[in-house]
C-alpha cells in the first residue's frame, strides 16, 4: 500500500451527500477521481508537446488512435464525440 496523507478537502454538501450514497468509501472515490484527473491532464500535456513538436495530428493518425482506443466497433458518430 502507497503511503498516504490525510488532508481536509471542503466540497459543497450537496456533492458529499451525492458522494455518500454512492459509496461507504469517500477517501477512495475521490482517490480514485483525483487518480483521473492526473492522468487526463498529463496525457492532454504530452499530447500537446507532441503537436509543438511534430505538428497536428493527421486524419490517418487520428482514426488510427480511434479504433485503438474505442475498437473497429465505433461508428463515425463515435468518433466526432471523442
Amino acid at each position: 500500500m502507497s503511503s498516504t496523507t490525510r488532508i481536509t478537502v471542503t466540497l459543497p454538501s450537496d456533492q458529499v451527500a451525492e458522494l455518500r450514497k454512492l459509496t461507504d468509501n469517500v477517501s477512495g472515490y475521490v482517490a480514485e477521481a483525483v487518480a483521473r484527473q492526473i492522468r487526463h491532464q498529463l496525457l492532454g500535456d504530452d499530447l500537446r508537446r507532441h503537436e509543438e513538436e511534430h505538428g497536428g495530428f493527421s486524419d490517418e493518425e487520428l482514426a488510427e488512435a480511434r479504433v485503438r482506443i474505442f475498437g473497429s466497433a465505433g461508428s463515425s458518430k463515435d468518433a466526432d464525440a471523442a
